[in-house]
């Protein structure tokens, strides 16, 4: 099981993310433990300055934007 976790203050992006990362999981039957993050200082301790970030297994993979299909398709 991966641990996926989205970092954001909740905008549409962020929310956007989230959505497409479950639902790319989901479709590859990848188990996810899914956490959304929304604390700044926690956020910030990622080293993440512009938001969604997305954290997998502790590795920051992306950041700023909503990240393509094909991007979040690799990671799982």
């Amino acid at each position: 099981m991966k641990d996926v976790k989205i970092l954001g203050t909740g905008c549409a992006n962020c929310k956007n993310t989230l959505a497409l990362v479950e639902q790319v999981a989901r479709e590859k039957g990848v188990p996810i433990k899914l956490e959304k993050v929304e604390d700044l200082p926690a956020i910030m301790g990622y080293g993440v300055m512009s938001t969604p970030g997305v954290v997998i297994d502790g590795v920051v993979v992306h950041s700023g934007g909503v990240p393509a299909r094909a991007k979040v398709e690799r990671w799982f």
